[in-house]
């Protein structure tokens, strides 16, 4: 009825699949569609549940069921989701069609913003044409990015657990709050296992907590010769609602870690953390940033096999399923918000202000329990000294540290030290440089002069730890010049070794960590600087090493071993199976 359709993944951006050309840039709204078969329990029983959920869209989503509008939301990176149960049940055997209207235009006031700029000459651009500007350097992927599913629960529900862990070197505290929906009258038991099954703790009501005896506690990968230990909290609810016994029962994974910041050190678990990692981006052939497992797996095996300990979430919430390996593997995550290219006057106005803080919440409650998680970053290199970026930033770290008050939080900086309005604000000084790249190019020999001062400038300022988040250069694979010139892999090497010898000075002192921009090569906007997208990866986008990438891995094995108290950590020269 509405014309020609396309067979359309999901989950996958909808940009690079087809040979249209105009799908490749197009900007407004796109139509999904699909019918599903619900079983005959979930619809013919008044105590089920039905729910409907989209691990994220972007960005604006309408979504209708049967034609009822069951949910909006606004923003391309969390999770959102509606109760069905009233329009699908009672109606056993008749198709449930889920439609779905997404547009990906972004505005001043979105997270991340942008502009919608139109070209009235003519006799240059067609009638009605228009451009999406934006002010950061990926390509804006669009479509249903990540799974949607179909699931139920009773009516009487556990609809939220938060939990916080505190320990010493005999017992650790695990303090829980449950949130239950559907019934004010209800049962809650809690039990605690370990990774052999033993309960090691038991608790009952909505709100306590369990105390565990010699714990064995969360560590991050090459920390500890078991990392990413995690105990299963069993949290099993019960209520009568007309007679009948409804039950809910959630599983959910528990890492008892402590964090603890300092004015030149990070501390987990009372020990010193130095984060040697990198940025990534949810990016790759012909999925753009849809969930593909199989990349998933490879990438996890790759920072193992680099002696990556941590990554930032550069520059928006990954995907869950992501954060679940982080979880169980060790690896430290900085956890950002989409809040990347906030540039103009009016971005930092209430209507933007308003939208940001309920990201942090969305985000918060989606991660709160992720032991992986071990600090907040509200923004990337936001034009932080703008006069208004003070109240701005003042009043989103507040909120922030409000919803979470066991964790640090940061943002990402470009601004320059003395001019910066929201540095004050921060637990950690994330600070952004490319000497030598994009400031005097091809001049290796001023990155010690400009870096040293970079550290000692924001140190003097703010006396808080400061982590490198990202430096780089770009290299075309198979480039190669000696001596070094731009966008060689020589180059990229040499341009790492000049930032590696300041970094063993400053770690010395309060440097606490080096995130390499970026892990993998990835998609952009077209323009004359960027070759099929930024090839500022130590891999190619398809997760081929560059020579950078064992200059980095010899780096990070060697802080490894320097930091850890375990025994020499052998290298793999394979892969970790």
């Amino acid at each position: 009825q509405t014309g020609a359709v396309i067979d359309m993944p999901v989950p996958a951006s909808f940009n690079d699949i087809t040979q249209d050309p105009s799908l490749e840039n197009y900007i407004g709204w796109v139509w999904y569609e699909k019918e599903v078969l619900l079983p005959l329990r979930w619809v013919q029983d008044d105590n089920t549940r039905v729910v409907l959920r989209f691990g994220s869209a972007h960005y604006y989503s309408i979504v209708w069921v049967n034609g009822v509008q069951v949910v909006e939301h606004e923003g391309g990176h969390l999770p959102f989701e509606a109760d069905i149960s009233s329009i699908v049940q009672g109606s056993p055997g008749i198709p449930c069609r889920i439609t779905v209207a997404l547009n990906n235009t972004l505005t001043p006031h979105t997270l991340p913003p942008g502009t919608i700029q139109y070209m009235n000459d003519k006799t240059k651009y067609p009638k009605n044409y228009f451009v999406q500007n934006i002010r950061f350097d990926f390509f804006n992927y669009a479509g249903i990015h990540r799974p949607v599913v179909l699931y139920t629960t009773p009516s009487v529900y556990i609809d939220d657990i938060t939990v916080t862990t505190a320990s010493s070197e005999s017992i650790a505290i695990v303090q829980y709050q449950v949130s239950v929906v559907g019934s004010t009258f209800y049962s809650l038991s809690l039990s605690l296992r370990d990774q052999e099954g033993k309960v090691v703790a038991t608790g009952d009501g909505p709100a306590g907590e369990l105390k565990v005896l010699n714990p064995n506690l969360w560590w991050p990968y090459l920390m500890h010769e078991n990392p990413g230990y995690r105990y299963s909290l069993e949290v099993k609810m019960q209520a009568q609602v007309n007679g009948v016994l409804l039950e809910d029962v959630y599983l959910l994974p528990v890492g008892i870690r402590t964090i603890h910041v300092t004015s030149t050190q990070f501390l987990i678990n009372g020990r010193p953390f130095y984060f040697h990692g990198v940025n990534k981006h949810e990016d790759a052939d012909i999925r753009g940033k849809g969930l593909d497992w199989a990349l998933v797996a490879k990438d996890f095996n790759l920072l193992r096999w680099l002696g990556a300990n941590s990554f930032r979430t550069s520059h928006y919430p990954y995907a869950e399923e992501i954060m679940d390996l982080c979880d169980a593997y060790g690896i430290v995550v900085i956890d950002e918000c989409p809040g990347v290219g906030i540039k103009l006057p009016e971005s930092f106005g209430n209507k933007s202000l308003q939208h940001h803080l309920v990201v942090m919440e969305e985000l918060i409650r989606r991660d709160k329990n992720r032991p992986s998680v071990v600090m907040w970053s509200v923004a990337n290199e936001p034009a932080s000294e703008l006069p208004p970026a003070a109240y701005y930033f003042k009043t989103v770290i507040a909120h922030t540290k409000a919803l979470d008050p066991s964790r640090p939080v940061t943002f990402v900086t470009e601004a320059n030290y003395a001019l910066d309005r929201g540095a004050p604000y921060v637990d950690v000084i994330c600070v952004n440089s490319y000497y030598s790249w994009y400031h005097d190019p091809g001049h290796l020999e001023v990155i010690p002069v400009q870096l040293t001062t970079q550290f000692e400038n924001w140190y003097k300022t703010y006396q808080k730890p400061i982590i490198q988040s990202e430096y780089g250069a770009d290299s075309v694979p198979g480039l190669h010049s000696d001596p070094p010139l731009m966008f060689s892999e020589e180059y990229q090497k040499a341009l790492l070794r000049e930032y590696h010898s300041v970094f063993d000075k400053k770690r010395k002192e309060y440097v606490i960590g080096e995130l390499i921009w970026n892990f993998a090569d990835f998609m952009t906007n077209q323009g004359t600087t960027r070759v099929l997208g930024n090839k500022k990866g130590i891999f190619t986008r398809q997760r081929q090493p560059k020579s950078a990438a064992f200059v980095l891995r010899e780096r990070y094995w060697k802080i490894a071993n320097e930091s850890s108290c375990l025994p020499p950590i052998i290298k793999s020269h394979t892969l970790f199976v």
